[in-house]
C-alpha cells in the first residue's frame, strides 16, 4: 500500500506542490511584509491627518466659544433689547457651529473608514498577485520540458475520468 502511494505520480506532484508553496511563502514573506508596512505607514499618515482635522475643529470651537462670550459682554453693555438679540444670535451660531463640527467630524471618520477599506483591499490584492506570480515563476523554473509534457499527457489521459 505504501509502495503504491510512493510510486504514484500524484504523490510526487503533491510533494513538489507542497515544496513550491513552502518556497513561495518563504520568499514572499519579506515582500508582503514590506508592502504591509508601507500600507500601515500610509494609513497612519491618514489617521494623523484626521486627528489634525479634529484638533483644528476643536480649536475653532474654542475660538467661536470665546467670540461668543465676548459678544455677550458687548451685548450686555449696550441695551437690554440688544442683549436679547445678541443672545439669540449667539445661540444660533453655536448650533450652526456644532452642526458644522459634527459634519466635519463625520466626514473625517468616513474618510478614515474608506481609507482603511481601500488599504485592506489593496494589501489583499497585492498579496494574492505576488503569491500567484511567485508560484508561476517557481513552477516555470523547476519544470523541464520533458516533465511538462508528461504532466500534460497525464492530465489529458485523466480528463475522461474527471468529466464523468
Amino acid at each position: 500500500m505504501l509502495h503504491e502511494l510512493v510510486s504514484g505520480h500524484e504523490f510526487w506532484v503533491a510533494i513538489a506542490f507542497i515544496i513550491a508553496i513552502g518556497l513561495v511563502i518563504w520568499k514572499s514573506t519579506g515582500v508582503v511584509t514590506g508592502m504591509l508596512d508601507s500600507r500601515a505607514t500610509k494609513i497612519k499618515t491618514e489617521l494623523d491627518e484626521a486627528r489634525r482635522l479634529r484638533d483644528d475643529a476643536q480649536r475653532m470651537l474654542g475660538e467661536y466659544q470665546r467670540k461668543q462670550r465676548d459678544a455677550l459682554k458687548e451685548a450686555e453693555q449696550i441695551v437690554a433689547l440688544a442683549k436679547s438679540e445678541a443672545e439669540r444670535s449667539a445661540a444660533e451660531a453655536a448650533r450652526e457651529l456644532e452642526a458644522a463640527l459634527q459634519r466635519r467630524q463625520q466626514l473625517a471618520l468616513e474618510k478614515i473608514a474608506l481609507a482603511e477599506t481601500k488599504a485592506t483591499s489593496e494589501v489583499r490584492n497585492t498579496a494574492v498577485d505576488v503569491a500567484v506570480a511567485a508560484v508561476r515563476q517557481m513552477l516555470a523554473q523547476q519544470l523541464d520540458q520533458q516533465r511538462k509534457s508528461a504532466l500534460i499527457d497525464t492530465a489529458i489521459a485523466e480528463l475522461p475520468q474527471l468529466l464523468h
